[in-house]
């Protein structure tokens, strides 16, 4: 027996079966407990955001010299627009002097009550330390903030914002997010596979192993997270969520599908599993691998938030692999035909895909395959004009969050009525000796005010000024540009600039530098997976322009939607790159399903057949397969986070028409098209020549009329 056959009969065989599930319980007992604690892991601080080399993270790092990197501004903002009354003020000046005593805010530090000019709000700034839990320590500390600020405090309205206020908020979005998506996601699961099996219990079985592949890698993720340094956050550990689930889904359609086939040809279960392991199996395990080994290449991202991602969405799809091919093959052999009731696939019974809608499909798309494949590429062409409006620039705080939480609030009470920088500095860090100066320059930066002395610390100045347009604008980043420009030329003090809005803009310039670098590596590593899998030049390169164009219209029915339906603001610098990720890994998944088949079948019978044959054995199972990914991150938008939600839907929409319409109907049109020369420089055993295929191509033709 073949090294590839005894590897097969594992988890099909009629006692190894058993032993698989009983490997399965165990890890499962093991890695329970562990996967529990991961959120516990997760690191939220601002540095494990950051771009690791950018300016304002080195900044962070020599301002723990002046006070921790995890100290986070509250503002205050007290609002009467009626007027302020003596008693506000009065209460603002015995709040300052209450707010010291909360946990965590830097003693000393509070500033304020400041009065605005029209006599209408007043602001406060509290320097609270959160430490290493970062945001989800900062709920805790604005509710006791807005305790002290809210009490007797009838008629004056009261905001906490500032980037603590922020933080808060952003950790309230998060919040409950592994439950809110794993429940939503499952839900999304468990309806779309009742359709697509059309079975009460079939759907406990992909549903089951893809569950213990959650735990399991959550498991294996919180280990490599407290003892090799993986850096995990909410949102790597929310998208797990959904991607072990659609991914692993995907799988097991995928391989569930080629099982029911082979039960038709082969009396014994056992057999059928094992052929259909052998004959599915590689095309899955490539898949599965492609998408693992792009997800991979984020690691040389510049911002650490897609940079721990990679490594964290990397072993989900591997775990999710290992058990669809191992766990789900033991459950379906052991639990038999009956599983698929009430439509068993009985021994000798008829193939229904050789007469379904996408035989049908195929058959209508050979009568004039480059009419077909042309008006398609028009189309979608002509979708992808939509980038154009795609405002990837990066997002505001107000237009972070759906809807108006109260930090945003807050920010345009402050906008109104103070200058835009309040609470949230541009900081400068130069030498000592070069203090006076630095003082000098700083000051001198147009769209700076109010700039602090220089505190001086073990040979370092710190001074911090205020920015005179809203901390998260344009023209507040370009004010940022003005400052590094000024303290960077003043000799011998080898300064920096930072701060909240360096933060953003650092981020902003990481994150279009990442998609750069990303985005050709990633066809690279598919155009190669591509050519080893399929043997050919020609295909690899045809399957990558279908997929850069299916991505390409996507993202540009997505920018309409975002700008006239959502009215949305903007999308954040990272959208474009993590939606070409998810869109092409998770896409090639389904290039790689077809175009095996396809060659399998062509390999017998000849490119055409081949061509129509693989259409019409997969096409059901490959839409099932995008319906089933495009729910699970659609289960996304039920955040209230504009970034998540635009991910959601650009992906959704993407893998939809992926295999709806670029896999089905344009691959197919560009195989029956290209013919045999699709696979240069091999040539199939199957093959016929150009006369037979016309001859053929005739036949069809007269059968269609």
């Amino acid at each position: 027996m073949s090294k590839a056959r005894a590897i097969v009969s594992v988890p099909s065989g009629r006692r190894t079966k058993w032993v698989v599930v009983v490997l399965w319980i165990v890890i499962l007992g093991v890695a329970g407990p562990l996967a529990g604690k991961l959120m516990g892991a997760e690191h939220n601080d601002a540095k494990s955001w950051l771009p690791a080399k950018a300016e304002s993270t080195r900044v962070l790092d020599l301002q723990s010299r002046f006070q921790s990197p995890n100290v986070f501004p509250a503002v205050v903002v007290y609002d009467r627009p009626s007027g302020l009354t003596a008693a506000d003020r009065a209460k603002a000046a015995s709040d300052a002097q209450k707010f010291t005593t909360i946990s965590g805010v830097v003693p000393g530090q509070v500033s304020g009550p400041f009065f605005a000019k029209d006599g209408q709000a007043i602001e406060t700034v509290i320097p609270v330390n959160l430490g290493k839990n970062g945001w989800n320590a900062a709920g805790t500390a604005a509710d006791a903030i807005r305790g002290v600020a809210q009490a007797n405090g009838q008629g004056l309205a009261v905001h906490i914002t500032g980037p603590l206020g922020t933080a808060a908020d952003s950790a309230k979005s998060f919040k409950g997010i592994n439950g809110t998506l794993l429940l939503g996601t499952l839900a999304v699961v468990i309806v779309l596979l009742l359709i697509t099996y059309r079975s009460p219990v079939l759907w406990l079985l992909p549903v089951i192993s893809a569950g213990v592949a959650l735990a399991s890698a959550e498991a294996l993720i919180y280990l490599l997270a407290v003892h090799a340094g993986l850096t995990v956050n909410a949102q790597s550990a929310g998208i797990l969520d959904v991607l072990v689930f659609g991914a692993g889904t995907d799988y097991a359609l995928l391989l569930t599908a080629r099982y029911r086939e082979e039960l038709r040809r082969h009396e014994d279960r056992h057999e059928a599993m094992a052929v259909a392991l052998r004959r599915a199996g590689p095309a899955v395990i490539a898949s599965g691998g492609t998408v693992i080994i792009s997800l991979l290449t984020l690691v040389i991202a510049e911002l650490n938030s897609t940079k721990g991602l990679g490594p964290v969405l990397a072993i989900g799809v591997a775990v999710a692999l290992l058990a669809m091919m191992t766990l789900l093959p033991a459950l379906l052999v052991i639990f038999g035909r009956w599983i698929f009731w009430p439509v068993r696939p009985g021994y000798g019974s008829a193939e229904p895909t050789s007469r379904g809608i996408w035989a049908r499909v195929g058959r209508g798309i050979a009568t004039r395959p480059r009419v077909v494949w042309v008006t398609t590429a028009v189309v979608l062409g002509a979708m992808a004009l939509g980038l154009t409006g795609l405002k990837a620039s990066g997002l505001t705080n107000a237009q972070s969050f759906r809807g108006h939480p109260d930090s945003v609030t807050g920010q345009t009470v402050l906008d109104q009525h103070f200058s835009g920088g309040g609470g949230q500095p541009v900081v400068v860090v130069g030498n000592q000796a070069a203090a006076a100066r630095l003082d000098s320059a700083f000051k001198a930066t147009p769209g700076i005010t109010g700039v602090t002395p220089p505190v001086t610390r073990a040979g370092h100045a710190y001074l911090q000024g205020t920015l005179t347009t809203a901390p998260d604008s344009q023209a507040a980043y370009a004010t940022v540009d003005r400052v590094r420009a000024a303290v960077h030329a003043v000799p011998g003090a080898d300064a920096l600039a930072g701060g909240n809005t360096a933060i953003n803009l650092d981020v902003q310039r990481a994150a279009a530098h990442d998609r750069n670098a990303i985005i050709p590596l990633v066809l690279a590593v598919v155009f190669v997976i591509l050519a080893l899998l399929l043997r050919a030049v020609v295909a690899p390169l045809m399957l990558i322009a279908t997929v850069v164009l299916s991505f390409a219209a996507a993202l540009g029915v997505s920018a309409l939607f975002f700008n006239n339906v959502f009215k949305f603001g903007g999308a954040d610098t990272s959208f474009p790159l993590f939606v070409f990720v998810f869109l092409v890994a998770l896409g090639i998944d389904y290039n790689i399903f077809l175009m095996t088949r396809v060659r399998e079948e062509a390999t017998r019978h000849g490119s055409r057949r081949g061509a129509l044959t693989g259409l019409a054995a997969t096409g059901g199972v490959i839409t099932s397969a995008g319906a089933v990914l495009a729910g699970t991150f659609a289960v996304l938008g039920t955040l209230p986070v504009t970034f998540l939600t635009e991910l959601g839907f650009a992906v959704a929409f993407g893998v939809l028409l992926d295999t709806i319409v670029v896999r089905s109907v344009l691959v197919t049109a560009l195989n029956l098209d290209l013919g045999r020369w699709l696979w240069w420089p091999s040539s199939l055993p199957g093959d016929r020549s150009p006369e037979a295929e016309e001859a053929a191509s005739a036949g069809e033709a007269a059968a269609v009329r």
